[in-house]
């Protein structure tokens, strides 16, 4: 495994296009409700990206090895929809809960980062979801600095996520980013303390766990990209881009118009 390691002018890139990626969804937030398509939403962050930021949106013909080029600038993931759902013009509809993933690529660095967002009024049970999955990232977050090891990120999530009677998906993790969309390492959002690759200056990743209301089992549909849960309950993620710094973490993918810090996280970066 070859880590790459930032240095100043690699983590000054990073800081910009993280930071763009986060103000996509600042600019996407006011148009999420009932009766708006993903398609629609794809086509204003696509030409907020292009035509504003002078960006590229990272996931338009992305084709990993055994893919076919996905064919949209964002994914949009609805209700049981765990992740890489595909825009399309079926309208959202009231209660619907939904993930935003957007990944721009500027001056050849990325920046990578989800939100959850409510259509409407959505159920009790929805927004506790949400909530969880929200608060899991951050204990995961908290875990990052020299010194400590990747399974300390993934217990921290697993512990706080399956403590609140929700399951994990194992098959989709974090990653290494950059130059590269998806480097090393393999974040993975379970697992035990004390494990895996060490932690150290540099290092820059994304957190994402994607947390299932009920069992945290996945299937693929036919479009080749769209996961989602095989007993169609709820799943919900964010995601954050994070750098390692020499006394602790500094989130990249902060905006404006960043949710509230849960209780428990007294900083962003340390």
């Amino acid at each position: 495994m070859t880590i790459q390691l930032k240095d100043d002018a690699g983590i000054r890139g990073m800081r910009v296009a993280c930071r763009l990626a986060a103000e996509v969804l600042d600019y996407l937030e006011p148009f999420i409700k009932p009766g708006i398509t993903t398609n629609e939403i794809d086509q204003l962050a696509h030409d907020y990206m292009v035509d504003v930021q002078q960006c590229i949106p990272a996931p338009l013909n992305y084709a990993p090895n055994g893919y076919k080029p996905y064919p949209k600038s964002i994914c949009t993931s609805i209700n049981h929809q765990v992740c890489h759902g595909i825009p399309n013009d079926k309208p959202l509809k009231k209660g619907d809960i939904l993930n935003v993933d957007i990944t721009t690529i500027k001056d050849g660095w990325h920046g990578d980062t989800s939100r959850m967002f409510s259509v409407g009024e959505t159920s009790i049970a929805a927004r506790r979801l949400c909530q969880l999955a929200f608060e899991a990232m951050w204990h995961g977050i908290l875990q990052v600095k020299p010194g400590a090891r990747l399974g300390d990120i993934g217990h921290a999530i697993q512990r706080f996520a399956e403590s609140n009677g929700c399951s994990v998906v194992r098959e989709f993790c974090g990653h290494g980013i950059g130059q590269g969309f998806h480097e090393e390492p393999q974040v993975l959002h379970y697992g035990k303390p004390g494990t895996l690759e060490e932690l150290v200056p540099g290092m820059i990743f994304t957190i994402e766990p994607m947390i299932n209301a009920g069992r945290r089992d996945i299937k693929e549909l036919g479009d080749g990209w769209t996961i989602v849960t095989r007993d169609h309950s709820l799943s919900a993620q964010w995601e954050h881009t994070v750098l390692v710094t020499p006394t602790g973490f500094d989130v990249l993918t902060l905006s404006a118009g960043s949710p509230a810090l849960p209780s428990f996280v007294t900083t962003t970066a340390c």
